[in-house]
């Protein structure tokens, strides 16, 4: 097995401005991959024929075309993520490729030129580590916007996996919030996530934009009700993204985010059929939260 061999999936959607920048990026990584699967769900751009150009100059890129689908930020772009890895992986069990780590990321990214290989030696240094990525930026009104997630919390955009993490928490979950839900589990497992600001990667638009920032945190505050997030905890977030220093708070999208949570609680929808994540959201994670506004270690019990 190649212990740097890596496989990279994306998905794409009418991404012809972003999809040749993001394509300069891998093709420049210091550790390229063994196989990179884009999902072309339904463009009506420019995107078939950018990626049937780099099909052609590139053996390890292959593509998928699914047919065309209104987009669904929810459980359909866990479905696209999905087909991508099923692919990459049935066709690395055809010809016999070892690999030792499966990593995504978002057609809109541009990735620094050492992302993966600077991952790939953190994964070296801990043999606990499942789940990481570099730090996010996001481009807010012309400027770069750095995240200040939590250390143990890897992006969504561009994040690699151990494979026997991976594997060991079920594959590339088709949920809404699969990238929370693999958290989760990962935890749950035993295996530490972590991102590192010593790489980096920038998402060419904002945040939850696909479909409009408003439409954007609407939906994630409905995904957070899926997989269990407290009234709570919910709440904590909203005020913190109405008051956020990133310019976030002329687009309402702290009211957009808990609107959508309540709007699913107070209709009463199905949340994940899977108990240990719901526990996990409704317990732990809220005590971690209010454990760290109150600067109080958490409790052993």
């Amino acid at each position: 097995m190649d212990m740097n061999g890596y496989i990279l999936v994306t998905p794409c959607k009418n991404e012809e401005e972003s999809l040749p920048k993001l394509a300069e990026s891998i093709v420049g990584q210091e550790i390229t991959p063994l196989l990179w699967v884009i999902v072309n769900d339904g463009s009506t751009d420019r995107t078939p024929e950018i990626l049937r150009d780099l099909g052609s100059r590139y053996p390890w890129i292959q593509t998928i075309t699914l047919s065309e689908k209104p987009r669904d930020l929810g459980v359909h772009v866990s479905h696209v993520y999905r087909t991508g890895f099923d692919a990459a992986i049935k066709h690395c069990e055809g010809n016999s490729i070892d690999y030792h780590y499966v990593a995504s990321v978002d057609a809109d990214i541009i990735l620094d030129i050492d992302y993966f290989s600077c991952l790939i030696k953190e994964f070296e240094v801990d043999p606990k580590l499942g789940i990481c990525s570099g730090q996010i930026g996001n481009i807010i009104n012309g400027n770069i916007i750095w995240t200040n997630d939590k250390k143990n919390l890897p992006s969504g955009g561009a994040r690699i996996w151990n494979r026997k993490c991976f594997e060991d928490t079920g594959g590339y979950l088709l949920t809404c919030s699969p990238d929370s839900v693999s958290n989760v589990k990962a935890k749950l497992k035993g295996w530490k996530t972590r991102n590192f600001a010593t790489t980096k990667a920038v998402s060419t638009r904002p945040y939850s934009s696909a479909q409009g920032q408003w439409k954007g945190y609407r939906r994630l505050g409905s995904n957070n009700y899926f997989i269990g997030y407290s009234a709570i905890h919910v709440c904590l977030k909203g005020i913190k993204l109405l008051y956020s220093k990133n310019g976030y708070f002329k687009h309402g999208v702290g009211i957009a985010y808990v609107a959508g949570y309540f709007h699913d609680l107070i209709l009463k929808k199905p949340r994940i059929d899977d108990q240990e994540v719901l526990d996990y959201y409704r317990k732990n994670r809220l005590k971690e939260i209010l454990c760290s506004v109150f600067n109080r270690p958490k409790s052993s019990k």
